[in-house]
């Protein structure tokens, strides 16, 4: 590997902030200040990690599957203390915290134990024509691995993203949002506790915070390769950086994720499916289900049992004892943006069955489950990524028209469909231009660790999970 000359980083603005003032989202309440990382202080942490890694890069799987043990045993040990920290900072339940971030942790840990070595180890491969020869394919660690993540899964984002770089013998910095910046402090003791263990830096991972001048300093910086989970504004700002060195980069940039309900399916399935796909995490998901696009034959007993429950879910300031459904909204940006989007459909003629404005509970942040119907293409809501807890009801007459309308989008990460015939949901499914499809349930393409995970047209390229994710570090 040659390492590139990197042109000085320009100076931080002095009228950038200097700390990130952190609050409960729920309650609304100071947790306190973390510093914001500078420029400089980017420039510093990749030659931290550039030196760190010439050890980790010749690490052994046993060390790399020692050091990922430490870190699964670990979450393990402390989850509901990581999942208390994860609720104070964003504002979700408990039961999300546990189930939507310790789990998924533990799953991909999990399977990189068992299958890391497998995927990354050399390669024999046949030589056609050339018989008298050998070949192999062997998999060598990049170097610094750059990874900018957003807000929506506090813990999850942080570990998920750097244990395959980790384990392919990288060093990983993490740029976490400064909407959550309060609880990676306690999320770094993970990694720093799992290297020195094993008898290495703990620089090798570093998780920094700060604001979008110390993302543009990381994207710039020299770094071999940059993972981004975010809106696709940003995403094309890290594209642009990235061209600088000519930096690889894997882009996951949201979604409108469609989800079909056909005439055949079971009903209450349906609705459930439904629910999760549109209200998990209050929405705040990549891979939400914003737009439920159902058969006309089974449309309005649909519409009538999604909105009994839907109205039903309990909203509140997330507590031990399951009081509550729904929390907060974690970014108060992202509140803005998601009443913005609805009054605007409203304004055009959109009905809210279910919720439609802001919920004012104490000081928090909350916008209730709402769900949507009479929809036209008029509205910013159709196309627009929502990022929230808003079901978008229409209605079609069949497959052709839902498929039509379901691909009818600049967006294309995860798709459902929903049928109790299989042929038909496999028929289905090959005709939507999406990265992954679930036929009867919903986001278990990401769960499950042996797929790939990424989107097509807006919603990104490149992979994460799986061998291939694993492969392109």
């Amino acid at each position: 590997m040659t390492v590139q000359a990197v042109k000085p980083i320009a100076p931080h603005d002095s009228s950038a902030p200097t700390a990130i003032d952190c609050c409960n989202p729920a309650t609304g309440a100071a947790l306190g200040t973390v510093a914001a990382a500078t420029p400089a202080d980017v420039q510093a942490a990749i030659v931290k990690a550039r030196e760190a890694q010439q050890s980790w890069r010749h690490s052994t799987f046993a060390q790399r599957r020692a050091v990922l043990t430490h870190i699964l045993n670990h979450v393990l040990t402390h989850a509901d203390e990581l999942c208390e920290a994860i609720v104070e900072d964003s504002g979700k339940t408990f039961e999300n915290a546990m189930l939507g971030e310790v789990m998924p942790v533990c799953s991909k840990i999990t399977w990189l134990l068992k299958n890391g070595e497998k995927y990354l180890k050399p390669e024999s491969v046949g030589c056609g024509i050339l018989m008298h020869k050998k070949a192999r394919i062997e998999y060598h660690p990049l170097g610094v691995v750059a990874c900018i993540i957003p807000w929506n899964y506090p813990l999850q984002n942080i570990l998920s993203s750097l244990v395959a770089p980790l384990m392919a013998g990288n060093a990983v910095i993490i740029k976490a949002s400064e909407v959550v910046a309060w609880s990676t402090r306690r999320f770094q003791r993970i990694t720093d506790e799992a290297l020195r263990r094993e008898g290495f830096s703990p620089d090798t991972v570093q998780i920094i915070n700060g604001f979008a001048d110390a993302g543009a300093a990381l994207v710039r910086g020299g770094v071999d390769s940059i993972l981004f989970i975010g809106s696709v504004a940003n995403g094309r700002r890290v594209i642009e950086g990235s061209a600088e060195h000519l930096t690889p980069v894997v882009i996951e940039a949201g979604g409108k994720d469609p989800m079909i309900i056909c005439d055949d399916a079971h009903l209450e399935k349906a609705v459930h499916s439904a629910l999760g796909g549109s209200f998990i995490n209050l929405g705040q998901n990549c891979i939400a289900s914003e737009r439920v696009i159902v058969f006309e034959a089974i449309y309005d007993r649909f519409l009538e049992e999604v909105v009994k429950v839907a109205g039903q879910l309990r909203q509140g300031v997330p507590r031990r004892d399951g009081q509550v459904d729904t929390g907060a909204i974690t970014s108060p940006l992202q509140l803005r943006i998601i009443d913005r989007l609805v009054r605007d459909a409203i304004s055009k003629g959109a009905r809210a069955v279910v919720g439609g404005e802001i919920r004012h509970i104490g000081d928090g942040s909350f916008y209730p489950p709402t769900i949507l119907t009479d929809l036209t293409d008029d509205m910013d809501i159709v196309t627009s990524e929502v990022f929230g807890p808003v079901m978008l009801v229409m209605k079609v007459k069949g497959e052709e028209e839902a498929i039509a309308l379901a691909n009818g989008t600049t967006f294309g990460l995860h798709s459902s469909v929903i049928t109790h015939d299989r042929a038909r949901g496999e028929r289905i499914a090959r005709q939507l231009q999406a990265g992954a499809t679930c036929i009867n349930d919903f986001g278990l393409c990401y769960v499950n660790q042996n797929l790939p995970f990424g989107g097509v047209k807006y919603s990104g390229f490149g992979r994460m999970n799986g061998r291939e994710g694993l492969r392109a570090y």
